[in-house]
């Protein structure tokens, strides 16, 4: 393994480690599923110069598909990959249950779908990205357009303000919202409700499918392992 230069930016340092250290959880010639965003590609990168390479990946969304295939890792569809013994991916925001915030890059609706696929989850993430609660934080919530006049309404009744990301449609061509001022004391509970809602892909809070490990990077290099169970 490639230690993080002493040169890296602090928050990427951090990543980098937390990255190293799921390594060993990818057992060699197995499948392994892969989040997205800047940790799933610091994920993506030490498992490219690893000896612990995996039979093939699937990945969560466009983005990480084509950085797999630049690292030189077959990439295979979920529906023909049954199964998977792992997945690995960053988050927004944790919680001391290890329940997710995800979606900064709006690709939370593939994330969920592997994830959901995965027996095992293991979560990388910088110490910045611990919180006490999941509450006071935008959940993202991915919406199709269609539907768009219906999900805002029923999201203003529950509390929430949505906030559009301009010009930004997920790989399956839906629009995300940013919604602030929903009441996440019960993270579970908001999801499912969300969920529930015309027009809703997904949302951004992962409740139903937590990490099972958490992997936390930090400045000087170390990292720090939490567990759920």
């Amino acid at each position: 393994m490639t230690a993080p230069g002493p040169n890296c930016e602090p928050q990427a340092r951090a990543m980098r480690a937390a990255a190293e250290v799921a390594l060993r959880f990818v057992e060699p010639g197995s499948l392994v599923g892969v989040g997205t965003g800047r940790t799933a590609a610091a994920f993506i990168e030490a498992l490219a110069g690893s000896d612990r390479q995996p039979r093939a990946a699937v990945a969560s969304s466009v983005r990480s598909m084509e950085l797999l295939q630049a690292a030189g890792i077959e990439v295979v569809p979920l529906w023909g990959a049954g199964l998977l013994p792992l997945y690995v991916d960053g988050a927004d925001v944790v919680d001391p249950e290890l329940r997710l915030l995800k979606g900064g890059g709006g690709a939370h609706g593939g994330e969920k779908l592997v994830a959901g696929a995965s027996t095992f989850f293991i979560c990388i993430v910088d110490d910045s990205k611990l919180a006490d609660t999941l509450q006071g934080h935008p959940v993202p919530v991915e919406v199709v357009p269609a539907f768009r006049d219906q999900a805002l309404a029923a999201l203003a009744e529950l509390g929430g303000t949505p906030v559009t990301r301009d010009g930004f449609l997920t790989d399956r061509g839906n629009e995300v919202f940013d919604v602030t001022g929903l009441d996440l004391t019960d993270p579970l509970a908001m999801e499912l409700r969300l969920e529930q809602l015309p027009g809703v892909v997904a949302c951004g809070i992962f409740a139903l499918r937590g990490a099972d490990v958490l992997l936390v990077g930090h400045p000087d290099g170390s990292v720090e392992e939490r567990s759920r169970f």
